[in-house]
């Protein structure tokens, strides 16, 4: 069963290990005291046999006479889970171990502690390899498998153990982490019978375009907890009580050799926070405000949100097929590097990139305090100036030249420039935008766009860091950002030059399809989408 070791976006890793009954999940931060989870907690995960299955075993024991066996009249159908299936997986949370109370206080809110345990979980569920997503039906068994109809992938959420709680599943609901095909309010007026919470469900598809900061917060130590203020459960104020009846100075670079494999949550020195910091202990997911709507260059569309901040880290994420953290993060006009301060893999552990913060908190001599690490305005420099990249993207010619295309990207009010990182180390220049105010928006009519849809431009500049294995990963996480940073985002664009047929090839292995073509004043494009609701999940 894999994989045992779940790689959180926060940095953070939980132990996986089978027990009687089920499977417990173990934060390795336990005792390093900078994790947000509970010590442990217990999952019962089982698989219900299909009536295919069932009638295959009934059939094969249909010449037993012994009215005793237990073969004759199976009373269950389900049998300890051993891989994914396509619908017939059930969990529930059978048991928590909480920290003791005299370090931790009790979560505000035991039900979004819950939900955070069963994210965590799921999280761990959906990067297994996914089921045949083929289904036999009466009409389609004769029909080869792969002409067969499909169903999406669904994990069962059964009300039992801690969810036999009586408003749980409700709230989980509401949360949008579980789902139900039945929408009515039900007949039963008591409601602790759990009318119409016995079929709910998590869907890949809807798991993987809801926001984890809606799950992962921190708990708050108590007044007299041993645990460092600057970590994730210290506190918030300029300075925490010491046993000993001092101070201790909140210095998130005195703590920064903890990140590597801890909640990804401390500030940068310029006081940028990572995406889930929290000073007050709480989830960092902020819904979408009402749409305003302005007319700019004879456009009516939307008052857009502003991006984040120069340096400013917004996605994360461990791939497990190229064993390294992929981020991106909004590129600066400093003429320093931004400093790293995300988790990294543990093969890169002993090679940190020169602008970790982790290599910069070690006394000894190393290329991190040397600051050799070139900024965003030398990196483009040296990818604007690739020829590969130069007749793509014209952008080629002096440092003056990179600076001011820089500088005109910040300041672009329906787009924001974007630096991809594997495991803190530049790669690749990218570029976020609204569809509807930009030049492509002028080559579409009203029924092709909507209010919300974005597009993407894409560049990488290290050449070690090129393939499509590492192509597939960051291109979907580009689009997964997408889909998290609002739910009103029905459709992505690409629009490739119609001879990199290579690139169009990547687009479409993460689901994207070419519609028509575009002539724009400097290039044939291909006209490339991804509609959300049939995108199933980022490459892992």
């Amino acid at each position: 069963m894999a994989p045992s070791i779940v790689h959180l976006p926060n940095g953070q890793t939980v132990n996986v290990s089978p027990v009687f009954g089920g499977l417990f999940f173990k934060a390795n931060e336990l005792n390093t005291h900078h994790g947000e989870f509970p010590p442990g907690w217990t999952v019962n995960l089982e698989t219900e046999d299909s009536e295919e299955d069932r009638k295959t075993d009934l059939d094969s024991r249909q010449d037993e006479d012994d009215e005793d066996s237990p073969y004759r009249r199976p009373q269950h159908h389900a049998h300890r889970y051993r891989r994914p299936t396509l619908r017939n997986d059930t969990l529930f949370l059978s048991s928590i171990s909480q920290p003791s109370s005299s370090d931790f206080k009790p979560a505000a809110s035991p039900s979004r502690q819950i939900a955070m345990m069963l994210w965590a979980t799921l999280w761990w569920y959906f990067h297994q390899h996914p089921p045949n997503p083929h289904i036999s039906t009466g009409t389609s068994s004769q029909i080869p498998e792969e002409g067969r109809p499909k169903a999406e992938w669904r994990i069962n959420i059964k009300r039992e153990g801690i969810f036999k709680g009586r408003n749980i599943l409700s709230k989980l609901e509401r949360m949008g982490l579980i789902s139900s095909e039945d929408s009515s309010v039900g007949i039963d007026v008591d409601d602790r019978t759990g009318d119409g919470w016995t079929n709910m469900f998590v869907s890949q598809r809807s798991f993987w375009q809801i926001d984890g900061r809606i799950f992962l917060f921190t708990l708050s130590p108590t007044i007299n907890s041993p645990f460092p203020p600057g970590t994730p459960h210290g506190g918030s104020r300029p300075g925490s009580p010491s046993r000993e009846g001092g101070t201790v100075p909140v210095r998130p670079e005195v703590y920064s050799d903890t990140i590597a494999h801890g909640l990804w949550s401390p500030s940068s020195p310029s006081g940028l926070p990572g995406p889930f910091t929290s000073a007050s202990h709480l989830p960092t997911f902020y819904p979408p405000p009402p749409a305003q709507y302005i007319m700019a260059n004879g456009v009516r569309h939307p008052i857009r949100p502003k991006p984040p901040r120069q340096g400013e880290t917004f996605y994360t994420r461990y791939s497990p097929s190229v064993g390294q953290y992929l981020s991106f993060r909004v590129a600066s006009l400093s003429n320093k590097s931004t400093t790293y301060r995300g988790p990294v893999s543990t093969a890169s552990a002993g090679f940190l990139p020169p602008n970790s913060a982790l290599a910069a908190s070690s006394g000894m001599p190393n290329p991190g305090t040397m600051c050799i690490h070139p900024c965003d305005t030398d990196l483009l420099h040296n990818w604007m100036n690739n020829p590969r990249v130069s007749v793509a993207w014209g952008v080629s010619g002096p440092i003056a030249t990179q600076e001011a295309f820089l500088k005109n990207s910040l300041s672009n009010r329906h787009s924001f420039p974007v630096i991809g990182c594997w495991d803190g180390k530049p790669f690749g220049y990218f570029e976020i935008y609204w569809v509807k105010e930009d030049q492509l928006g002028k080559h579409l009519n009203g029924s092709e766009i909507g209010d919300w849809d974005r597009g993407i431009h894409v560049l990488v500049g290290e050449e070690e860091f090129r393939g499509q294995e590492r192509v597939k990963v960051w291109l979907s996480a580009l689009v997964h950002y997408c889909w998290l940073a609002d739910q009103r985002t029905e459709r992505i664009f690409c629009e490739p030059r119609l001879d990199n047929k290579k690139f169009m090839g990547y687009l479409q292995d993460v689901g994207f399809y070419k519609e028509r073509e575009i002539a724009f004043p400097f290039k044939q494009a291909a006209l490339m989408k991804a509609a959300r609701d049939a995108w199933d999940a980022p490459v892992l």
